[in-house]
């Protein structure tokens, strides 16, 4: 472990990191380390890490018999039915496979006049199909906003204020929210923007008004990437799916979440959650199941080892990645 938080605390004393938190638990052995401004309890913005939570929210649905993967999402969305829109799963818009972009074109655009998300819920039924549904898969986030707004549709119930009752509170996760709820701007850790992805403003001085620091997009509550949390309630996460206790969902339904969906594929993709070692650590088993985010973080759970893994920092990925969360996570693995 202390070859891992080397890495970290390298890039903190070279200044190309400014924050970072880390817990790893395997078994009832959990070693934690915070470095630069960070400390434990820093609440990071998650990114795409945030994925998973709109997918427990589904699947928490899918156990009260409200609705099942299976269905066409046009059943809960009935303006999304044009061509082959109709034949698209709910389970498709959870494993990247339904034909749906990433981002909509105009989403920088959207962002900049501060739209909300039904602006882009609206623009994600009417934006094209890349490919037929279920042939391909495409990491697509406006798939898991559709199955955010099929969340709120069924449940009547605004996602933040959804997850908070049914999937935090219950876990204990009493740090982790939704956009920013009941929390400050000022409780977060700043994201070091300047390194940000294009769609998130690329650095651009122009897009402070809604990159990834920006009033607006800390409260937007992005089902696709607009979390935030520790990397203690992250790790609670995790673990309540490696040993599921019927506080959030049955037993099944998290088995289920983790399974293989697109065995033949191109990428391997659980209900919400990445699965198997690629994008993890080099020594992780075929059972791991995790997520990663643009933002800098990395969290992931591997059954063989009874190990979870949370990495989140303020570098965002495409600088991290390859500096920070892969030799971290390898370092892990290996150890």
């Amino acid at each position: 472990m202390n070859s891992a938080f080397q890495i970290i605390q390298t890039q903190i004393d070279n200044g190309t990191l400014h924050a970072a938190a880390i817990q790893v638990q395997r078994g009832d052995r959990v070693t934690r380390q915070a470095f630069g401004k960070a400390t434990l309890d820093s609440m990071f913005l998650l990114g795409s890490i945030t994925k998973p939570f709109t997918a427990v929210a589904i699947m928490i649905l899918v156990d009260r018999g409200q609705l099942k993967l299976s269905d066409p999402a046009v059943k809960y969305l009935p303006e999304f039915s044009d061509g082959a829109r109709k034949d698209i799963t709910i389970e498709q818009l959870l494993t990247h496979t339904s034909g749906l972009p990433d981002q909509l074109e105009n989403n920088a655009e959207l962002r900049a006049k501060h739209a909300p998300l039904s602006e882009f819920v609206k623009g994600a039924v009417r934006t094209p199909l890349l490919f037929a549904p279920g042939t391909k898969y495409h990491y697509q986030s406006m798939g898991i906003l559709l199955a955010a707004e099929i969340v709120e549709r069924v449940a009547k119930t605004a996602l933040p204020k959804f997850l908070n009752e049914h999937v935090f509170s219950p876990l204990g996760m009493s740090h982790t929210v939704l956009g920013l709820g009941k929390f400050q701007k000022s409780d977060m850790e700043p994201m070091q923007t300047e390194h940000a992805a294009p769609e998130a403003g690329g650095g651009d001085p122009n897009a402070k008004a809604w990159d990834w620091n920006s009033d607006y997009w800390r409260n937007l509550a992005a089902p696709w990437g607009g979390g935030h949390s520790t990397v203690g309630d992250m790790t609670i996460f995790l673990r309540s799916l490696l040993h599921p206790e019927g506080k959030v969902l049955r037993e099944e339904s998290a088995r289920l979440m983790i399974a293989d969906y697109t065995p033949t594929l191109e990428a391997h993709r659980g209900i919400g959650f990445m699965v198997g070692p690629e994008g993890f650590g080099k020594h992780c088993s075929a059972r791991t199941f995790g997520h990663s985010g643009s933002t800098g973080t990395l969290a992931w759970a591997d059954p063989a080892t009874d190990t979870s893994f949370v990495l989140l920092t303020a570098l965002p990925k495409n600088v991290s990645g390859d500096l920070i969360l892969h030799p971290v996570a390898d370092a892990v693995s290996a150890s």
